[in-house]
């Protein structure tokens, strides 16, 4: 299993609107977060910064097939195309990086 933590701003505008259709997922949609071996998914809120955290686990063998995998889910990009327009990515974030991906520096269970 690998843990994964990640960053990226909602656009102050857009904040009700991703508050609202986050609770409640398309279910498609979590299927296939679910088909990729995602699990323990969270997204919190960091107010009054407008930075959403998110987490989860990852227990497949491949990450970069799987996240290709949902990529190609049309349901999933209908979703993004939703979502993304809402989210403001930050300008150090790597190449290929929409959620900028954090560094784990410690973990204890």
């Amino acid at each position: 299993m690998r843990r994964f933590a990640q960053l990226i701003k909602v656009k102050p505008e857009a904040l009700d609107e991703y508050k609202r259709i986050h609770a409640s997922v398309w279910p498609s949609v979590l299927n296939t977060i679910k088909d990729c071996n995602i699990h323990n998914y969270s997204i919190f809120l960091k107010e009054p910064e407008h930075m959403l955290f998110a987490y989860f686990e990852y227990h497949g063998e491949n990450f970069e097939a799987d996240m290709q995998k949902m990529a190609a889910d049309p349901e999933t990009k209908r979703w993004w195309a939703i979502t993304d327009p809402m989210q403001e990515p930050f300008e150090t974030r790597k190449e290929g990086e929409w959620w900028t991906i954090l560094e784990e520096v410690f973990h204890t269970d």
